[in-house]
């Protein structure tokens, strides 16, 4: 339904364009309403036993999407009589309302033909207030049922979360920016974006911060499955407690499953050292676990530890900051000096630590906005604390990837860099020790004039090397060795006098390698002829006429 949209023309003009955009905000908030409405109405009419009505059912619906958003809500049938807040947000369902209105603004600025594009600034205010009157009619709707909403809740942070969805649509819209900063900013802050460093950094650091964040998360998780199959029978006999019918029991499971990343926020903050609260009287930490729980039967909460201090077990979470520090320096580094960087080309230690610290702010920072959604009140006495504190994980969050990711990231970094050894392997060995070889001890490659390139490599092809030993290795002069058979005596070698013996040092000189030598096209394999000729007094006594040179030719 987001995706299609009626046809616009150019004429109809702004007010047009601007309706289309807010009608396209109450269609993401309708359907979002809609969605969670159905599955309710499927739950309660599947439900053998079902006490309330099909009206009740819709203002559960319409409770459980205002929550989604972040919304809190007043529950009137408590026990006591005296009405209950419940502000623990189901972050897996808040992924729903958060995604439908980040499209449709999104949507909304795509061109298409027939159909004018609106101003980004008109975009984002017409689909945040069509988005926002649905929500106001929903929240009224729900005034006089069970769960009826806390207003104040309804503009922070309900209506913050809706416009900083739609902002981010209008911005991937766009192209994700990087945009000038405004008019008042500092003269600094314009010459730093206009820099290619400064928006590589920028990158680097939000990236990383993300993957500090992941790691958080994913380590949760970890230690809430871990957890949960070590505590898998009191799990179970919570699980079949809250539901006798099959119908309880799916509604119990989903309940569940849009909590699971609550619980691994849960178990991120545990790992970071600070923990949650279970109640005004009772925190859970690796070290212990202390005071008088509030807890409220659920399957997730059957895997909390046993009351008392803390064993090796539970101080071996630890581990997740741990790798959350090591992610922190691994990405930046990753970025500051790639492998096989030049040492100018990469970043200097400074800029390098100042990206990793920036990155460790913000995996603090979002795991402080984490936790503050991960928890909320349950009740208003014992339970009107439940979950981790918000600043204090934060602040952990901070410390740890800060104290790991900035110390690990210069280390890394100057591994990277660090001056390369002496190489082992021996065809590096033989190039870098290779010493010139003597032209005195060399074979001039004899062409003649009429023959082509190839025949002339071809007539050398057999045996060039093996030449090159034999005649190197011998004291005089004497007929050509490794000749084919039948083949007259080399007339340079019959020329030269057999008192003027080789140098001694000319038979152990070692020979270029083979990657120095002049690689011919269309050559047999076997061919590799020698870069250079020799100049000596040898080859001068050739060229006379009295010496029998090869062919006539020098």
């Amino acid at each position: 339904m987001t995706g299609s949209s009626p046809s616009l023309s150019a004429e109809q003009g702004r007010p047009a364009v601007l309706a289309f955009a807010l009608l396209r905000g109450a269609v993401a908030a309708g359907l979002g309403v809609g969605s969670i409405a159905v599955l309710v109405l499927a739950l309660w009419i599947s439900s053998p036993a079902s006490d309330s009505s099909p009206g009740g059912a819709l203002h559960a619906a319409a409770g459980l999407w205002l929550i989604a958003h972040g919304a809190e809500l007043i529950r009137a049938d408590t026990l006591s009589g005296v009405p209950a807040p419940v502000g623990l947000v189901p972050l897996l369902l808040a992924v729903v309302p958060v995604w439908l209105v980040h499209r449709a603004a999104r949507d909304v600025l795509v061109p298409e033909e027939g159909r004018p594009v609106p101003s980004a600034a008109g975009a984002f205010a017409m689909v945040v207030t069509g988005y926002l009157l649905v929500g106001a009619a929903v929240a009224y709707y729900g005034r006089g049922g069970p769960l009826s909403v806390h207003l104040p809740s309804l503009l922070f942070p309900a209506a913050l979360v809706v416009a900083g969805a739609a902002a981010a649509g209008v911005w991937t819209a766009a192209g994700r920016p990087v945009g000038p900063p405004p008019s008042w900013a500092p003269v600094s802050l314009h010459e730093a974006l206009a820099r290619g460093r400064f928006r590589e950094q920028a990158g680097t650091v939000c990236r990383t911060a993300a993957a500090g964040v992941s790691v958080l998360l994913g380590g949760g998780a970890l230690l809430v499955a871990v957890a949960l199959m070590w505590h898998a029978h009191p799990a179970q006999e919570s699980f079949v407690r809250l539901a006798g019918d099959w119908a309880g029991r799916v509604s119990v499971f989903l309940l569940a499953l849009v909590l699971v990343p609550n619980a691994a926020v849960w178990g991120a903050a545990y790992g970071l050292g600070p923990g949650f609260a279970l109640g005004t009287a009772s925190t859970v930490t690796p070290l212990a676990f202390s005071g008088r729980p509030a807890l409220p039967g659920f399957p997730l909460l059957a895997a909390l530890p046993a009351e008392g201090p803390g064993t090796v077990l539970n101080w071996s979470a630890v581990a997740v900051p741990v790798a959350a520090g090591a992610t922190v320096a691994w990405f930046t580094v990753r970025r500051a000096a790639p492998p096989g960087a030049a040492r100018e080309d990469a970043w200097s230690p400074r800029e390098t630590a100042l990206a990793a610290a920036l990155a460790a702010v913000g995996c603090g920072a979002g795991t402080a906005v984490l936790a503050a959604a991960a928890g909320g009140p349950l009740g208003t006495r014992a339970l009107a604390e439940f979950g981790p504190v918000w600043w204090l994980t934060g602040a952990a969050a901070l410390a740890w990837t800060a104290l790991l990711g900035v110390p690990g990231a210069l280390l890394l970094r100057a591994w990277r860099l660090r001056e390369p050894g002496a190489s082992t392997d021996e065809e590096g060995e033989a190039a870098g020790n290779a010493e010139p070889v003597p032209a005195s001890v060399l074979v001039p490659v004899s062409v003649s004039a009429p023959a082509p390139v190839h025949e002339a490599t071809s007539r050398a092809s057999y045996g060039s090397d093996r030449r090159w030993w034999l005649w190197s290795g011998r004291r005089g002069g004497g007929d050509a060795a490794g000749a084919a058979p039948g083949s007259e005596p080399d007339a340079a070698s019959a020329g030269a006098p057999a008192s003027r013996p080789a140098p001694a040092a000319a038979a152990s000189t070692p020979v270029a390698p083979p990657a120095a030598r002049l690689s011919v096209p269309d050559r047999d394999e076997s061919f590799e002829p020698y870069d250079f000729l020799p100049t000596d007094p040898w080859h001068e006594r050739t060229a006379r006429p009295e010496g029998a040179g090869p062919s006539g030719n020098s």
